[in-house]
């Protein structure tokens, strides 16, 4: 029987998101969720997390945000017109190290680390990085000597499956966080810092392959500590308002909430630890 982690993301990006993945922790469907630190709101929602009963322990972490036009705690990890974080696609051109200030990384990485200790009274038990902004190559090596200095007891998510061999046959999207996975790995052990052996749930929200399809698969791929990211909420505006892609939530915590769910962790032999 192999452990695995289901970590749901977005933790705190709006209160229909939040108050999903609470349900579904309370149900002993998810073992690990991400927090959004840079929004309003964090107090009461880390409040309503810490209070949450669970079967099984929660991993809580940080989900780094460098990305996604929100306004930035201290300052943008590039300069941007109207002072907001920058679309990922920045951070994917190859002239993105040009641009970038690791110094203003840093000090952003140190902010939101900070506030996530302010509401939750202590250090995340992980990091990783809204929209895998954690692996691009001009914040990876500052997000590996950030967390290593400010936490190291932490570990960092690599997003590359266990047999590598397998980004040759999968989606665009995988193989780009499956490839710039790699370097990141190598930063982060190097680092010391500890990293989750296999990675799966990634996906384009807006194909047409159902989650009740995909979820199987994801967990099948799955390595003995492996993590499956996942996306549950609750539609309402603020989430319509922070994000374009919001539809997949819902049916995401459909999925996760139902018997279905059981059935495919008993046939991939796997539990929540």
């Amino acid at each position: 029987m192999k452990r695995i982690v289901v970590c749901a993301d977005d933790y705190n990006i709006s209160p229909g998101v939040s108050k999903a993945i609470r349900e579904l922790i309370a149900k002993g469907r998810l073992n690990a969720t991400s927090v959004m630190t840079i929004f309003p709101g964090l107090d009461e929602e880390a409040g309503a997390l810490s209070a949450t009963p669970s079967p099984a322990p929660v991993q809580i972490g940080l989900h780094l945000t460098l990305t996604g036009g929100f306004a930035p705690l201290v300052s943008p990890p590039m300069a941007t017109a109207d002072g907001k974080l920058p679309n990922i696609s920045s951070l994917l051109s190859p002239f993105s190290r040009l641009k970038v200030s690791r110094n203003v990384v840093a000090l952003e990485i140190e902010a939101q680390m900070k506030a996530f200790q302010r509401a939750f009274g202590r250090m995340p038990d992980y990091v990783d990085g809204h929209q895998h902004c954690h692996l691009m190559p001009a914040i990876r090596k500052t997000f590996v000597e950030t967390v290593a200095r400010l936490t190291p007891k932490a570990w960092v998510r690599q997003c590359a499956p266990a047999q590598k061999r397998a980004l040759l046959t999968a989606d665009n999207k995988t193989r780009v966080i499956g490839a710039l996975s790699m370097a990141f790995a190598r930063l982060a052990q190097r680092a010391g810092l500890s990293l989750n052996p296999s990675f799966s749930g990634a996906y384009s929200f807006a194909g047409k392959e159902k989650f009740d399809d995909l979820f199987p698969r994801f967990i099948g791929e799955l390595t003995d500590r492996g993590v499956v990211m996942v996306h549950p909420g609750f539609i309402d505006d603020t989430l319509r308002a922070r994000d374009t892609l919001v539809e997949r939530r819902e049916e995401e915590y459909a999925f996760l909430n139902s018997d279905a769910f059981s059935r495919a962790m008993e046939s991939a032999d796997a539990i929540l630890q």
